[in-house]
């Protein structure tokens, strides 16, 4: 009878499986087990869980087997460290998880000691913990290489079905199998084929011997056989059929700063994932592996200094890539311009520092879209290519390359990678169906004839397994599949780089957006408002304590450590919203003690400021403009709000009397009226705001009830619940309408406030809506003590504008969207990320929505949207529970947005004056460093690395624009050359008296 491909196939793949059970030639429980001191029996479960265990044996290996096959199975219950010490000296660790259980013995006698926790992949919790599997066997070589090269055969063949080469390989694989002589002893056969899915079926298998034969000589020596020949009818056919392409292989072990575990399980997973990967390089010197994030090194110093000494000798030999260039591996939606910039810098010197060099690939791929600022600040710190795969991820439009230049705001372009596993993305496997669809999946190899492919499991899978390794030994000599090797990632972009300088690659201008985990903009509210004071507290406490030093204070301290820690709580899966509870509390506390740390470094300059101010006035006042545009005088002081007609100069420190602190006009209010010298504001019995006239213009505002306060308890994702905002959110609305008071609470003369207490399901929210004299924003201040789950909560005003842009602030910039939803890409942008102001302009007219604590908006039509809270179920089931404050506020404007001060009314919202009230003090204005030229804005005033006298100042153009720019400093001090974020000459500057549009650019400011 003739058997299809196909069932030959079958057969072939049932034949083989029985190869398994003949992998070990004997085998002998491992017993004598200690758990913390006590003894433990094999199988019973764990004394308890708390906190990290250890298990302990020792081991002796029968002078009858042979010391290199010998190997150790274990499996303790959960995650381990496991460190096997043998008499002679000789330690050696390895991660102990899942997808890493055998691991070779390291001499005849050793012991086993661990560092274990009851956890699954994922920080998955083991229940009921038990002391499962300890075994000691004695590989038999030739039949485990035999079974995993059958293996890839018929995965092979499954993979290129239909292919010519097919029916050669299956003859192949069918004539090894049939030349096997193969034992079948009843008792023998019986109890080795007793494990196997099949035989676990049976009602009640016959008595087992523990300890059946393994293969006789002359059956290994037809193993032996057998696999010199397939390998022979393999090479044979690489011939006939070549391989088609190339892909580098990387090893990498994808490991999530805290996800779904907190920081300090992360500081053990990387641990046991670097050991594992080390005991790797030992076995096999093609082995090539990368690791991104300067936080997990410099926590090796701490943690097992040993261990990152041995990577670094790795590193100098090729075999350990160190990649990334940045702290960790951070979101870049939400992060300051600055933030970024710093990601860059500490982390290219601390791997110069380290390593002995910076880095030029930023690998990044598991972060939910990318900045448009990121191409430039790339270059800026050294890093001309750029790999993610995330972007094949987008669930409605398919990104249109694969190897790219991508040109930022600024027109800056890094060449960029991305491949397209479909098994495993970028924890992917050696495998025959992933190495070739991978590259079937590659749509520029017209160009460039190889991609590259990440290899190793993730979030403290261990990374690389040693069949991986030993798969790609055995690869090179099939047919058909694309020729597969380790290599380096800059060796590849290297390659590329060669490829895309003679010829023409597509260009992606502008942000990546991810068309999925459109909720991380909103959830975890609190964190993302903590990070956003603690990143503008420490710009403020530097620029600060920088112009003291400029008007002869001390020089300023580093607060480099400080901003680690900010950096830190950037990681995609911390500052997105989309980790368990446990790290929230601990990036909370982190966080409030960097905006303490802050606070402490304002006040004491703030004080030596004053201290060294002349007596003998009637000054009240010092206030400090810690920005680059002129700041008016409004900011909550100790005796209430002030709000000024005094414009402060841009970086300037100022004495102020009573006089100056008039003010700025009139302000009037009842229960449904707000009013001041620019806007009128009148609201209805629900709240909402009927009406907002901008009266220089006499333009009317709102085209129907403005901060319409809605939830939507349908926020209910089908994957992924702290990720994601699915588009039927909006199908069930609810008005949050219902107004248990309305009152007037301040009446001036600098402000005038209405609040607003409403109650909604299990939740009440408090609003303060103000206008302050002289003010063009309403602000909208926000109290919600929140009770209930799975409910988006969003304001939303219909602005009297007709347009079909929306303009919102982004790092270093602005991204310009469409508020329509002409096409597929546009409709998938239903709600995107945004920094401190959207903006919906017509010629001559618009309306910007500011804040101080969100990212997440919509615009469709004329409606302004901002997401206040979201509260998912998963991974934290009481996210954003609770109490949290923040203020939003709208802004009515004449002329273009950039014309009429909506980015700096932000910037104030962010950012008031500093101020400290003193006595006696001469009234004065000092601005000891001038900006002059084109509008630009301030990213950074600092202390130098590695000076102790002078100043680094970073500036950068946030709306378009270009122009000639100087910059006038004080006596005793010189202004370099323009330099890059790393402090260096650039070379190759286009203008260096001007400022290009979106261009970020740093100076020194030397000490004479």
């Amino acid at each position: 009878m003739s058997l299809t491909l196909t069932q030959r196939l079958e057969r072939l793949k049932v034949r083989l499986q029985e190869l398994e059970y003949w992998r070990a030639r004997s085998s002998i429980t491992i017993t004598g087990w200690q758990f913390n001191g006590q003894s433990i029996a094999l199988g019973d479960p764990w004394p308890h869980d708390k906190g990290p265990v250890c298990f302990s044996a020792d081991v002796e290996v029968p002078s009858t087997w042979k010391l290199d096959d010998t190997r150790v199975f274990l499996d303790l219950g959960g995650e381990s460290l496991v460190t096997f010490k043998a008499s002679e000296g000789i330690e050696k660790s390895h991660g102990l998880d899942v997808f890493h259980r055998e691991f070779p013995a390291p001499a005849a006698r050793f012991t086993i000691s661990s560092e274990t926790v009851a956890r699954a992949p994922f920080g998955v919790p083991v229940k009921k913990p038990h002391l499962e599997k300890a075994d000691l066997f004695w590989l038999d070589r030739p039949v485990d290489d035999l079974w995993l090269l059958l293996r890839q055969i018929a995965e092979t063949i499954e993979v290129i079905e239909g292919h010519d080469a097919v029916p050669h390989l299956v003859a192949a694989a069918e004539d090894a199998l049939a030349a096997l002589d193969w034992p079948s002893s009843t008792a023998d056969y019986i109890s080795r084929t007793a494990p196997a899915p099949m035989q676990q079926k049976i009602w009640q298998l016959p008595p087992l011997k523990h300890d059946p034969a393994s293969l006789s000589d002359t059956q290994r020596d037809s193993v032996i056989a057998v696999y010199d020949t397939l390998v022979a009818a393999l090479k044979s056919l690489r011939e006939r059929f070549p391989p088609q392409g190339h892909v580098t292989l990387t090893g990498h072990a994808h490991i999530d700063l805290a996800w779904l575990w907190p920081y300090a399980e992360t500081r053990r997973k990387n641990r046991r994932s670097f050991h594992t990967t080390m005991r790797l390089m030992e076995r096999s010197q093609d082995f090539r592996f990368n690791q991104t994030t300067a936080h997990y090194y410099r926590q090796l110093e701490e943690d097992d200094p040993e261990l990152l000494q041995a990577i670094i000798e790795r590193s100098k030999i090729g075999q350990w890539e160190v990649l990334g260039g940045m702290w960790v591996e951070p979101d870049t939606n939400m992060p300051t311009g600055e933030s970024l910039s710093r990601q860059i810098l500490y982390g290219q010197r601390y791997f110069e520092r380290v390593f002995g060099a910076r880095h030029s690939v930023c690998w990044l791929p598991d972060c939910f879209g990318f900045s448009p600022a990121l191409p430039q600040l790339l270059l800026q710190g050294g890093m001309t290519s750029f790999l993610t795969i995330k972007v094949n991820w987008s669930e409605t439009n398919r990104f249109p390359t694969d190897l790219f230049w991508w040109e930022g705001l600024d027109g800056s372009r890094v060449l960029t990678h991305t491949f397209d596993n479909p098994v495993d993305g970028y924890n992917g496997v050696v495998r025959p169906d992933s190495i070739m669809n991978t590259w079937r999946n590659f749509r520029q190899k017209d160009t460039h004839d190889t991609t590259l492919f990440s290899v190793g499991h993730g979030d403290g899978g261990g990374g690389v397994t040693p069949e991986m390794v030993r798969r790609e030994e055995q690869l090179r000599m099939f047919p058909v599949l694309p020729e597969t090797r380790w290599g380096l990632v800059s060796d590849f972009f290297d390659a590329a780089h060669e490829t895309a300088s003679a010829k023409s690659l597509n260009v992606w201008r502008g942000e990546i957006y991810l068309e999925l985990h459109r909720g991380t903009y909103t959830s975890q509210s609190v964190v993302k408002r903590l990070h956003r004071r603690a990143e503008r507290d420490l710009i403020t406490a530097e620029t600060l304590a920088s112009l003291d030093y400029l008007t002869g204070g001390v020089y300023p301290a580093s607060l480099e450590e400080s901003w680690r820690t900010v950096l830190k709580n950037e990681f995609h899966d911390i500052l997105p919203g989309s980790s368990i509870a446990e790290v929230y509390r601990d990036a909370a506390e982190e966080l409030e003690g960097i905006i303490e740390t802050a606070r402490t470094r304002r006040e004491g300059r703030l004080t030596a400021i004053a201290d060294r101010i002349d007596d003998g006035g009637n000054g009240v006042l010092l206030a400090i403009n810690p920005t680059l545009q002129p700041m008016p005088l409004r900011f909550e002081g100790p005796q209430g709000p002030v709000a000024a007609a005094r414009q402060l100069p841009p970086l300037s420190l100022n004495i102020l009397s009573d006089n100056d602190m008039q003010p700025a006009g009139s302000v009037s209010g009842g229960e449904r009226h707000l009013e001041n010298d620019l806007l009128k504001v009148t609201l209805g019995d629900d709240g909402t705001i009927q009406s907002l006239v901008h009266k220089p213009s006499g333009r009317e505002t709102m085209a129907g009830p403005g901060n319409q306060l809605m939830a939507y308890p349908m926020d209910k994702p089908r994957n992924w619940d702290a990720w994601d905002i699915e588009d039927d959110y909006a199908a069930h609305a609810e008005s949050v309408d219902a107004v248990d008071d309305i009152s007037l609470v301040e009446t001036g003369p600098h402000r005038v406030a209405i609040r607003i207490a409403r109650k909604w399901r299990h939740s009440r929210i408090v609003q303060t809506l103000s206008l302050m004299a002289g003010s063009p924003r309403l602000d909208i201040h926000t109290e919600i003590d929140w009770h209930d789950r799975r409910v988006l909560l969003r304001s939303e005003t219909p602005v009297a504008i007709h347009h079909g842009k929306v303009t919102g602030e982004c790092a270093y910039g602005v991204v310009e969207r469409a508020s329509h939803a002409n096409t597929s890409w546009q409709q998938t942008a239903f709600e995107f990320p945004a920094h401190r102001f959207v903006d919906m302009s017509e010629n001559g007219f618009g309306v910007a929505l500011l804040n101080d604590a969100k990212y997440g908006y919509s615009a469709r039509g004329n409606i302004l949207g901002l997401s206040l809270l979201r509260a998912p179920i998963y991974p934290d089931p009481l996210a954003d529970e609770g109490y949290q404050a923040f203020t939003y506020s709208i802004m009515p404007h004449e002329g273009p947005w950039h014309d009429t001060g909506v980015r700096e009314e932000a910037e104030l919202l962010n950012q008031p004056p500093l101020t400290l009230s003193v006595s006696g003090k001469v009234v004065c204005e000092n601005q000891p460093l001038i900006v002059s030229g084109v509008p630009a804005a301030l990213s950074a005033l600092k202390c130098r690395e590695d000076s102790e006298k002078d100043l680094v100042l970073r500036v950068y153009e946030p709306a378009g624009r270009r122009g000639v720019i100087a910059i006038s400093p004080p006596d005793g001090f010189a202004v370099s050359t323009a330099v890059t974020l790393m402090e260096e000459p650039f070379e190759a500057l286009v203008a260096e008296d001007a400022l290009m549009p979106f261009e970020v650019k740093s100076w020194i400011l030397e000490k004479k």
